[in-house]
């Protein structure tokens, strides 16, 4: 039997096409939730400090930002990209918008997040 992994989620992009994650096969993934209004939206700029450091091995950063936490992620698409990019100078992507917590959480937050799901963890996201 297969272990399960993230590889086997679906997600969009802030253009609107959808990706397999089976495409970041075999790299280090770093999955964050992110929002733009939030207090540790500095962070970006040091995922993108990260990314830099790594840019020559095989790690991404997957960036999904969420309005679950305190309504901190008012932007929609390309306006999230408009943000990132100029004021962290994002190179890293960033997905579109999801739900990472309850009921509605994305799929891959629910496997993320369930131990009976990932075979390893609970760990629901406590805040961006």
């Amino acid at each position: 039997m297969t272990e399960p992994t993230v590889y086997q989620f679906h997600v969009t992009r802030l253009n609107g096409d959808e990706v397999s994650l089976s495409e970041y096969q075999n790299k280090v993934l770093l999955i964050v939730n992110t929002a733009s209004e939030c207090g540790f939206t500095p962070q970006l700029d040091t995922l993108e400090l990260l990314k830099q450091a790594y840019s020559e091995s095989d790690f991404e950063i997957l960036a999904f930002p969420s309005n679950d936490f305190g309504a901190q992620e008012p932007l929609e698409g390309e306006a999230i990209a408009e943000f990132c990019s100029i004021n962290h100078g994002t190179t890293y992507t960033v997905f579109d918008k999801i739900h990472v917590k309850g009921d509605e959480a994305h799929p891959l937050y629910k496997f993320l997040s369930d131990k009976k799901l990932n075979g390893r963890v609970n760990a629901s996201p406590r805040w961006n």
